[in-house]
């Protein structure tokens, strides 16, 4: 008999959690009568709405499909300007250019990755008033934005918060503590339910909003720009039959998408929603772990700290590590934890410095991005993680670092 230790699982970086009563809640979908967008759908929207404190909520089949229907609910076109982050995800910028308005990168704290007001201001110096038509602000890896700042600064311009590493969270908006996603100050949140996020539906986005004409503009978007509702029909003559509304008419007085979540997505994601505060709970106890444990290793490495006026719902835990004073790269310490059984990420490369936006707007000087990039590395945070498995995390990392 060996008495060789059995190998230890391998942890990525993030994992969904699903259990017996997410499988049951997809299974009864599947054998009941709708699988496309119908009432599992609208239970879902209804009971995000209510766990945020919005108004509506209009679920769609991904986060980027999201950001891409609000940058088309606000009317962004040709001339327009959005002011975006350089540390984010491709899709924040990308969703801009979808409806061919132009993106205007701004600089964010190289200690927490996030805009504030100073930033905007410097990105828009210069330009023409009435230029800069939005923000997108992002509250990167659980933590927020100060969006009471933005708000104050910038109050003629529409906002859009993505917050697809927030679900759960809550910011300072001068109201108190208010969930994130609750829109205390107008515009629109997007939230992203891919797996790895705070809840799955598979792929899957959810945007709330308290403006009833920009959720109406959500939803026909979302579903080919179809409108049903007899009283915005324009063609009354096809839409109407001896003064009653024809029930298989509809209009479409602009171009919308597919973006429509499934009833076996909903179900899941309405399933998750249940487990929500549970889900964030864990995640900010591991991410404390970790915040005692790293903090021994030495002033060349550290966790992301913590934005001020925010109670964040983890969804990464990022260290920042010099990895130039410590005499390694962050490729060797990727390849070597991963050998060593723990997965990392980086979140994220700066999209400024993509070539297709580095081609369109040429090479901007973005410090604090690129500074905040250089020492970025996302380590295994999910709820099904244990101390235990945060203690091992850190003591790899201390290995691979030799420290």
């Amino acid at each position: 008999m060996s008495d060789t230790a059995p190998p230890k699982s391998f942890l990525p970086y993030g994992r969904q959690q699903i259990d017996a009563e997410d499988e049951q809640a997809v299974l009864d979908v599947l054998r009941g009568d709708w699988l496309t967008t119908g009432p599992a759908v609208e239970s879902y929207e209804e009971a995000f709405a209510a766990r945020v404190g919005a108004k509506h909520a209009i679920a769609c089949s991904s986060g980027t499909a999201g950001l891409h229907m609000a940058a088309i609910a606000l009317g962004l076109d040709f001339g327009d300007v959005v002011v975006v982050p350089s540390v984010t995800f491709l899709a924040t910028a990308n969703a801009v250019r979808y409806v061919n308005a132009d993106v205007l990168f701004a600089d964010v704290d190289p200690e927490t990755g996030l805009m504030s007001a100073e930033h905007v201001a410097r990105a828009i110096a210069g330009l023409s008033e009435g230029t800069v038509k939005a923000l997108f602000p992002v509250h990167l890896t659980g933590h927020a934005v100060d969006i009471a700042g933005l708000r104050q600064a910038f109050p003629h311009l529409a906002m859009v918060e993505d917050a697809c590493h927030a679900l759960g969270g809550e910011y300072d908006v001068g109201q108190g503590m208010v969930p994130v996603g609750s829109c205390p100050l107008g515009g629109i949140t997007m939230f992203s339910t891919h797996p790895v996020k705070t809840i799955a539906t598979g792929e899957g986005g959810v945007l709330t909003t308290n403006n009833d004409v920009l959720a109406n503009r959500l939803g026909w978007a979302r579903n080919h720009g179809m409108v049903r509702e007899p009283e915005r029909f324009q063609n009354r003559a096809m839409g109407f039959e001896e003064g009653k509304a024809a029930p298989w008419y509809y209009e479409m007085h602009l171009p919308g998408y597919n973006y429509r979540l499934s009833d076996v997505n909903a179900a899941l994601g309405l399933s998750q929603l249940k487990k929500l505060d549970a889900f964030v709970a864990k995640r900010r106890a591991l991410r404390d772990r970790y915040a005692e444990r790293v903090a021994s290793l030495g002033p060349h490495v550290k966790m992301q700290p913590v934005a001020a006026g925010c109670n964040p719902a983890w969804h990464l835990a990022v260290t920042l590590i010099d990895f130039a004073a410590l005499g390694t790269t962050r490729t060797e310490v990727m390849n070597t934890l991963r050998a060593r059984g723990i997965g990392s990420q980086v979140h994220y490369i700066p999209v400024h410095r993509q070539p297709y936006y580095a081609r369109r707007y040429g090479p901007l000087n973005l410090p604090g991005a690129d500074a905040y990039y250089a020492r970025c590395l996302s380590l295994p945070l999910f709820p099904a993680m244990e101390e235990s498995d945060v203690d091992r995390v850190v003591e790899e990392l201390a290995l691979v670092l030799k420290l």
